[in-house]
């Protein structure tokens, strides 16, 4: 029973993580087209990335050459608490 419980728990969480990957691809990508910054949907987007993006920016300066590289490392840092999490639930 408990073994099934976080196995389900594993793939919820893994799930999740996986959706947040994608959401900050997408984010990045709707930069480069320098979208309306009323679109519900950029606002969403903005809302669920850019707390992160503040977070990382003030430990690490993310700005090389006009190039924001702070979604690349909270991508690799969601890839690595993926394979972490997988690894430890399964």
């Amino acid at each position: 029973m408990v073994d099934a419980f976080s196995i389900a728990f594993g793939s919820v969480v893994i799930g999740i993580i996986s959706l947040y990957k994608w959401i900050v691809i997408i984010s990045a990508l709707i930069t480069w087209i320098n979208p309306d910054p009323y679109n519900p949907i950029v606002r969403v987007l903005y809302g669920l990335t850019e707390p992160v993006y503040y977070k990382i920016r003030r430990v690490i300066p993310t700005t090389f050459g006009g190039i924001d590289i702070a979604p690349i490392i909270l991508l690799f840092g969601l890839q690595f608490l993926e394979i972490f999490l997988s690894n430890l639930f399964f």
